[in-house]
């Protein structure tokens, strides 16, 4: 990749990338009630170091985690996260009702039943509860710019996700073929989706801009920032 854009144009789209993520995690915890007791589900929860985090922020008692690969699992059981190694295209593992808050940090564009998935958290969700799901926005620059030169939107799904140029994890290797995305959502798309299957959008709020560099165009433009960030709630 540094040989088709320049090494210097490489490291700053990094850093973009970077800035980007962390804007993310940073528009999260924004939406998360503080409450005390109560249970928070991670899917996808990783090495458990942003479950943390998240547990913190809504100052839960017991923090719950669903993660596929073991040395993820062993890291965030070190952190206190009480993981569950499950595939999330599968029912999830809990009775209904079990969960104050559950949380979902760029996973549905890597599940090939999103449908189940969201029935599934509608069902362990408690119904005074709420879901936070944030997703890679469709309508991104990134993603403009990238079908702008006639190149993939978003990387391929296949082991080592070769992207495009304007993708700064291009060839990264990833432990897990659920790490590669299979689709991506607009916000329309993700609010009908979700009213489909019970919720409703209490919180919209999107966070990062890619290619761009955030403190350019993040106070003038929110529609094609990076991420978007859904707080839903069941319907009663």
């Amino acid at each position: 990749m540094a040989d088709q854009i320049g090494r210097k144009e490489f490291a700053r789209l990094h850093r973009a990338y970077r800035q980007s993520e962390r804007a993310n995690k940073g528009a999260i915890l924004d939406v998360i009630e503080r409450r005390a007791r109560g249970r928070l589900l991670d899917c996808g929860c990783g090495d458990g170091e942003f479950t943390v985090q998240v547990a913190c922020r809504a100052r839960v008692s017991e923090a719950y985690g669903i993660e596929s690969v073991d040395h993820r699992i062993t890291e965030a059981i070190d952190r206190g996260i009480i993981v569950t190694k499950s595939d999330l295209n599968d029912p999830l593992p809990y009775k209904s009702h079990f969960f104050n808050i559950v949380h979902a940090d760029q996973i549905i564009e890597h599940l090939n039943n999103i449908d189940l998935f969201l029935r599934e958290i509608k069902r362990v969700l408690r119904p005074d509860g709420y879901a936070v799901l944030s997703i890679n926005n469709l309508a991104s620059w990134h993603s403009r710019f990238s079908l702008a030169l006639g190149m993939e939107a978003e990387p391929p799904p296949n082991d080592a996700m070769e992207g495009e140029a304007l993708d700064p994890l291009q060839a990264m290797c990833h432990p897990s073929q659920s790490d590669s995305r299979l689709l991506v959502f607009s916000f329309q798309g993700l609010a009908e989706l979700c009213h489909y299957h019970g919720f409703w959008v209490e919180r919209l709020t999107f966070a990062g801009y890619y290619p761009l560099l955030p403190h350019v165009t993040g106070n003038l433009d929110i529609v094609h920032a990076a991420f978007l960030i859904a707080k839903l709630r069941p319907w009663s």
